[in-house]
């Protein structure tokens, strides 16, 4: 089956990055399922946990295990969160040198609450050092240097310059969105899906940016602005818009326990975006989505159980 992939994101392919993720890092502290969250002053037990982590290492990570060469764009420090966040890039083979090194902490810290088959957050994101350039600016470099296939990043104030940059190195890019940023800027996220090549939102996402309760409405209206629209369903699958076509896509889908949900929409992104860079036709890159998505909802936190117990020691006797 021909790509749909442009001409543009598929010159010179195999010199090129496939995939670059653009955000933050977080340190995950992941609890498994509980019927519901405690009173206050109230204890509840669960039976799983982990420490686990999340942000642009998610897609970057999915993008390579589906045979795409993936690099990360962040800030690292010396924390434990960025620690992890390098153990599993090493790990995954994910290029770290577009990443901005620091003195100071950096990965926002995470406490994920699964619970009445969803989940809910409570995040600290550390003051850390000033950044040595304001990170629009940097990402814009990191894409006018390595020109990747295609970018992955959440839409907000600070994306539209990078998106623009996106466009002028012939750089496809993937905006995801989430109801804050939606709640927060709703005008903005819809400047950057003008600007992107795929937009991916999740249905209520779609319903809030449209302002339209009809999905088929809701749909169509999200088209006009962007060449691709992928609606992520869970474990429905995703309903794809091309144009005026939609199709709805539920093969790859697997049959998993559901622990928990956190980094799954990521995982998506980075199958959908590792499988286009290998020449899959848009169908055939959601259908590689919706198995590594599956993959997600079946480990706790976005990566998994990682071994804190081997960094604390590593802190411990230093470099």
């Amino acid at each position: 089956m021909t790509s749909l992939v442009p001409q543009g994101a598929r010159e010179h392919a195999p010199h090129r990055t496939g995939l670059v993720s653009f955000g933050s890092v977080f340190l995950e502290v992941v609890f498994g399922h509980t019927p519901r969250l405690p009173l206050p002053g109230e204890e509840i037990f669960v039976d799983s946990f982990a420490f686990s982590c999340g942000g642009a290492v998610t897609s970057a990570v999915a993008a390579r295990r589906a045979g795409a060469s993936a690099a990360i764009a962040t800030q690292l420090g010396n924390d434990l969160g960025s620690r992890l966040a390098e153990r599993l890039c090493l790990q995954e083979g994910v290029d770290m040198s577009p990443s901005e090194r620091v003195n100071g902490p950096v990965a926002g810290i995470t406490v994920v609450l699964n619970y009445d088959g969803d989940r809910a957050f409570v995040t600290h994101m550390p003051p850390g050092p000033a950044p040595r350039q304001p990170q629009p600016e940097r990402w814009c470099e990191v894409l006018e240097e390595l020109r990747p296939a295609w970018a992955y990043l959440h839409a907000g104030p600070d994306a539209i310059a990078v998106l623009k940059t996106a466009r002028s190195v012939g750089t496809c890019a993937v905006l995801d969105t989430n109801l804050e940023e939606i709640e927060e800027f709703p005008d903005v996220v819809v400047e950057c899906a003008h600007l992107a090549q795929l937009f991916l939102p999740n249905e209520e996402e779609l319903r809030r940016v449209t302002g339209s309760g009809n999905i088929d409405e809701a749909l169509a209206k999200a088209a006009t602005w962007s060449p691709w629209v992928v609606v992520k369903r869970g474990p429905e699958g995703a309903v794809v818009a091309e144009g005026a076509r939609t199709t709805i896509v539920s093969e790859g889908l697997k049959d998993v326990e559901v622990k928990d949900l956190t980094g799954a929409g990521d995982a998506f992104a980075g199958g959908l975006i590792g499988a286009l860079v290998g020449g899959a036709s848009l169908l055939e890159a959601v259908s590689v989505a919706n198995a590594s998505g599956s993959e997600a909802a079946a480990r706790l936190g976005a990566s998994g159980a990682m071994d804190l117990a081997r960094e604390l020691a590593s802190e411990v006797r230093g470099p």
